[in-house]
């Protein structure tokens, strides 16, 4: 049963994200920032970052069994509340040790603050269609990107005022206040929780199953996941790279990189907006996939040709990449959400998010070697091509082709 007041209660619940996002995405460029300065090691950035993507690679595949078991809106207050915690132990640290610590400690600190998005995230996302009619997930997909895109404009810009005014331990207090904040903006709402079979005993390894059984049983969910866990193996190296590709390809400098990742929040935050616009609830969201994999991958191989005095194009086709990414994920939670049993959501969304993983640790495993075996240009050109043959296969392909936004 759908709350009433469903507008009032994403106020609530929005409110509270965009200052726990925020803070999250903050404290993240921070501690790459630190790192940088501190080191100078792309090889403990990319340890940093396999830190933080680990925990939720190994857990996806149970954690949507307990989100499934569990009071939905209490599995987001805990963990919330646990990622707080770990961000105060690692500013305890850094206040201790006057930011000389082991750096082991920043990964296992960064490893549990992941543990714990690895329960937080399936659980809002298999909240949502509970919340809000069917009519208006498109839209509250596209404001969930636009809060995601604010924090991806305004994370790096804070995080190096904060990096360059305050000590470490200042900046990861911000992020305990940013969970707080969320905490108590979940106490303020209810969240229905999915009728469950109360003959049933809980069982591990056959609720894993039927999580699986659900992706792999509708056509549609089925072939789409091929998809995106393939298209995501030729993205990964691509996304990891766009930092060398300014640097080393257009002659750029620390500016022009970090006005790559602000202008590609901002493409993210105008595919957001159009989102949430009423005419895309009817849009065909399959067939929006499909148009955003070929204007993402085009994005990528037109990048790749540019000549080296080619960065403002480079820009350009960075921001309409944020854009398809923004319009490609949101569609793909939609038919998420309208087209599996609320009950077997969390699952499906962590398995998702499991399996989607594996090419991004592959892609971070790999890229230097990528890098220096194709080049960094050839590697846009080829991964971009991939990505839009990626499309024009899905398209064609017939449970995808005769797909309908309604539940059959």
């Amino acid at each position: 049963m759908k709350i009433m007041n469903w507008k009032h209660t994403f106020a609530i619940i929005w409110s509270g994200q965009l200052f726990s996002t925020l803070s999250s995405s903050v404290v993240g460029y921070a501690v790459i920032f630190w790192l940088s300065i501190k080191t100078g090691s792309a090889e403990i950035l990319a340890l940093s970052t396999i830190a933080t993507l680990l925990p939720q690679l190994v857990l996806g595949l149970f954690t949507g069994v307990y989100v499934d078991r569990w009071d939905r809106r209490k599995t987001m207050i805990y963990a919330d509340l646990f990622i707080a915690l770990n961000s105060g132990l690692l500013a305890l640290l850094f206040y201790t040790t006057n930011g000389e610590l082991d750096l082991i400690y920043i990964y296992l600190l960064l490893a549990l603050r992941s543990v714990g998005s690895a329960f937080h995230i399936p659980a809002m996302q298999a909240s949502t269609p509970l919340l809000a009619p069917e009519s208006q997930l498109m839209r509250i997909a596209g404001i969930n990107q636009v809060i995601f895109s604010l924090s991806t404009i305004a994370g790096p810009a804070i995080a190096a005022v904060f990096v360059a005014s305050m000590n470490m331990t200042s900046v990861l207090l911000a992020d305990v206040g940013g969970a707080v904040i969320a905490v108590v903006s979940l106490l303020l709402v209810k969240i229905p929780n999915p009728v469950k079979d109360k003959e049933a005993i809980p069982h591990l390894k056959r609720e894993i199953k039927e999580g699986f059984h659900a992706l792999a049983s509708n056509q549609t969910i089925k072939w789409l996941f091929l998809y995106i866990v393939l298209a995501t193996f030729f993205i990964m190296p691509v996304a990891t790279m766009f930092p060398l590709l300014t640097l080393d390809h257009f002659n750029g400098d620390a500016y022009k990189m970090s006005l790559i990742e602000i202008v590609w929040g901002v493409g993210m935050l105008a595919g957001g907006g159009i989102m949430s616009l009423s005419v895309m609830n009817k849009a065909n969201k399959v067939k929006l996939i499909n148009y955003m994999y070929i204007a993402l991958g085009l994005t990528f191989a037109l990048s790749g040709i540019l000549p080296p005095h080619g960065y403002p194009v480079f820009a350009a086709l960075t921001i309409a990449g944020g854009v398809a990414a923004a319009i490609f994920h949101g569609s793909f939670t939609v038919v998420m959400q309208t087209s599996l049993d609320p009950a077997v959501m969390g699952r499906a969304f962590s398995i998702f998010d499991t399996f989607s993983m594996l090419p991004a640790m592959v892609g971070l495993l790999l890229t230097g070697y990528i890098a220096d075996t194709l080049g960094i240009t050839t590697t846009f050109i080829t991964s971009g091509t991939a990505i839009v043959m990626i499309g024009l296969l899905s398209s064609i392909t017939p449970a995808l082709k005769n797909f309908t936004n309604f539940k059959e």
